[in-house]
């Protein structure tokens, strides 16, 4: 690898399991955990997670190659501007959010002279959080997406291309403005849709939801997330996200109106659109 100290600023699923994937796939230099919660800190330690760790970002970072930053995304700015000026020359800033096009423009320029950002987005999670659910294996044969800016050095973004293969991730560029449209419709939408549907739910009456099936328990399953995590994803992806509800919207009322006129041919239809194009998912 590239790297020789890394620090992780976030430990949590994604920055434990990012840890975790380094040391299964070779990597024998120094971790850095850094985060809010000293306990937290301490157990990932004990479990061989990180080497050390810092409440402190600007203490954590100083000798660091790479910075990954595994926060929730509206941690990103301030964090940045607290260690900036203490960033090693020569170093990389990297991250595994959700939202990319707000990101890029926010940290490009707070990079110092001689540091790059990099940013990143792995396709890989669970609904549940913390160092309880990491694993080595969380990015093995998923996606990763890189997002490379006007301004990205090219040695720096091979560097984390590179990283990203290394630990099992199949990586694929895209602009920022890309990603963040494609993933308000594959990822953000679903999120703020299961959020709803278990509010929808509840408002009906907060009695019934344990009735529901497997069929419940799958669509819903990642309104778990972290809504911290997923307020600050909308926050960034404000109008990409909004034009998926708003198309959603559309679908919905498209359906409201079939089933209103009693049209069970055109519902059927509806239907069938949708599992034909679901069964593709299948064949990915």
């Amino acid at each position: 690898m590239d790297f020789s100290n890394i620090s992780i600023i976030g430990i949590g699923l994604m920055g434990s399991s990012f840890a975790l994937a380094l040391r299964k796939y070779g990597f024998t230099g120094g971790i850095t955990g850094i985060g809010r919660r000293e306990d937290n800190l301490i157990k990932a330690k004990e479990l061989g997670i990180i080497d050390q760790y810092s409440t402190v970002p600007v203490n954590g970072i100083r000798d660091a190659d790479l910075i990954l930053l595994a926060t929730p995304v509206g941690q990103f700015e301030k964090i940045v501007r607290d260690i900036a000026q203490n960033i090693k020359k020569g170093a990389i800033v990297t991250d595994v959010g959700s939202v990319k096009a707000g990101i890029v423009k926010k940290l490009d320029p707070l990079m110092p002279e001689g540091v790059s950002f990099v940013g990143g987005h792995p396709i890989a999670g669970k609904e549940c959080s913390g160092i309880s659910a990491a694993a080595s294996d969380l990015f093995k044969d998923a996606r990763c997406i890189v997002t490379p800016g006007s301004n990205t050095n090219n040695e720096a973004l091979e560097k984390i291309i590179n990283l990203w293969n290394v630990v099992g991730a199949k990586t694929l560029l895209m602009t920022p403005e890309e990603h963040d449209l494609i993933f308000a419709a594959v990822s953000h939408l679903p999120h703020v849709i299961a959020y709803a549907l278990v509010n929808s739910i509840i408002e009906e009456d907060d009695k019934i939801l344990h009735y529901g099936g497997k069929g419940l328990r799958d669509m819903t399953r990642i309104a778990l997330s972290s809504e911290e995590l997923w307020k600050d994803i909308c926050v960034y992806n404000k109008e990409e996200i909004l034009k998926t509800l708003r198309r959603f919207s559309s679908v919905t009322s498209r359906t409201i109106k079939l089933i209103e006129e009693s049209d069970w041919t055109g519902l059927e239809k509806e239907f069938l659109r949708a599992k034909e194009a679901r069964q593709l998912i299948e064949s990915d």
